[in-house]
């Protein structure tokens, strides 16, 4: 059972079409973690511009796989990326975003078998 994501969203767009499903799990699975390491790298070089492009990428998938807690914080990404603000400020915020998503990966890939 779905703990670190909820698909009702997804199930909701496609019409309950398992194909649509599986397209935009595998793209979370495949494209999310490689998104992470972007804005990681945008953080750590305070590379505002990168860091916001990724985050904005990513920004709608976590709202679509229902992980409310790690869209609020990619929100907080976002306006720090516009604030140019100070790295210590936006680290533990951007570490709780990839706990998340690494916890949803790997439920996904179990519950999917992907």
């Amino acid at each position: 059972m779905a703990i670190n994501y909820n698909l009702a969203k997804v199930y909701a767009l496609s019409d309950n079409d398992p194909e649509f499903v599986m397209q935009i799990i595998t793209l979370f699975v495949t494209e999310v973690p490689q998104d992470l390491q972007q804005i990681e790298l945008g953080i750590k070089t305070k590379d505002h511009k990168l860091a916001y492009a990724y985050a904005h990428k990513i920004k709608p998938t976590l709202d679509l796989l229902g992980m409310t807690m790690a869209h609020e914080e990619i929100l907080q990404v976002e306006a720090w990326t516009k604030a140019e603000g100070k790295r210590k400020e936006i680290e533990a915020t951007f570490e709780s975003i990839q706990v998340q998503v690494e916890k949803a990966v790997k439920e996904i890939k179990k519950d999917f078998e992907i």
